[in-house]
């Protein structure tokens, strides 16, 4: 069914931050409103009219992710497109393409900026290294008291100073002693979900796990034992959340941007029923030290992008109806990294 065409003259277009422009058949620019001409510095007259072409100039991705879109109907999402902006600069923008009466819709914007994942995890260390010396001492005072009082429970609250300070203590640890360089390989993605499953599935009270894996899949260029790592932490996050379904699927992904250029992507979900994220931490659900268990550590997370990101891909949260599922991206092997 052909989506009607929009009329982008009226108020609402006009209103929006996000910058519009309507495609014909042909690629080329009808109908722009405001906010496409403040983002780009080109007013509406000398953008209508222009091929698509034209605006991205050498973004043949982009030219190839239309064309599929005026095909198949669906809608692409390119991030860090490169566009002419007032001459002669250029603007990179996120980019959103959909159906739109025999055309397409196109919607931009500035194109977000990464944040950069090690710096807040350098400062993370340099806490981490203030706080050992006071544990310790806080560990070995609570270990005389144990030893001395006669009281049960004046005892057995000492011995819960000394569980507590050893906890923090591992915490600590992990944050001062980062993981070694991935040792990148030519690896199958089916062979550490496996191991995944096989050590979720040998845990008692654990709930099936369904396999939904494509096995045309290309191979990833990655790092066994970090992926794994990875993928056990997403996994059983979804234990501890209380899941009574946990799906492993596999896909390949054409045409989404990760860095300067469109390349083909493996994609891998982790998709279970528990309770789910809680609205308030999503924002900053992968940020160290956040968590929503009282007694989680809030950096499985945390590691987990910093191995996706290490190996040129990404790793999102998505909520899918009653389902959670977590997404990683991983380049094909021999699509490059950035």
């Amino acid at each position: 069914m052909t989506v009607p065409a929009l009329h982008l003259d009226d108020a609402l277009a006009a209103a929006l931050s996000t910058g519009v422009a309507q495609l014909d058949a042909a690629l080329t620019v009808g109908a722009v409103n405001a906010g496409l001409c403040e983002l780009l510095g080109v007013g509406a007259p000398r953008l209508r009219g222009r091929a698509l072409a034209a605006l991205a100039p050498g973004e043949d991705g982009l030219l190839a992710a239309a064309r599929a879109v005026l095909a198949a109907g669906h809608v692409w999402r390119g991030h860090g497109v490169v566009f002419c902006a007032e001459p002669p600069a250029t603007i990179a923008v996120d980019v959103v393409l959909s159906p739109c009466g025999d055309g397409l819709l196109l919607e931009a914007q500035p194109a977000a900026t990464p944040e950069p994942p090690l710096r807040l995890s350098a400062s993370l260390r340099g806490f981490a290294h203030e706080v050992r010396n006071p544990l310790a001492g806080l560990r070995g005072a609570a270990q005389l008291i144990r030893r001395r009082v006669g009281e049960a429970e004046l005892a057995e609250l000492a011995g819960l100073i000394v569980t507590e300070a050893d906890r923090l203590s591992a915490l600590a640890d992990r944050l001062l002693h980062p993981l070694a360089p991935a040792a990148l390989a030519a690896l199958n993605i089916h062979d550490p979900l496996e191991r995944v499953a096989a050590l979720v599935e040998a845990e008692a009270g654990a709930p099936p796990v369904q396999r939904d894996y494509d096995p045309s899949l290309p191979d990833a260029l990655g790092d066994a034992d970090r992926l794994q790592q990875l993928l056990l932490n997403l996994a059983r996050n979804a234990l501890e959340a209380g899941a009574r379904r946990l799906i492993l699927r596999t896909r390949a992904e054409h045409g989404l941007r990760m860095g300067p250029a469109a390349r083909p992507l493996l994609r891998v979900e982790v998709i279970d029923d528990g309770i789910g994220v809680p609205e308030a931490l999503r924002a900053t659900l992968f940020e160290p030290l956040v968590s929503g268990r009282a007694d989680g550590s809030g950096l499985g997370l945390a590691l987990a992008r910093e191995i996706a990101r290490e190996h040129g891909g990404e790793l999102h949260h998505e909520r899918r109806g009653e389902l959670t599922v977590f997404v990683l991206r991983l380049p094909m092997r021999g699509a490059g990294h950035d």
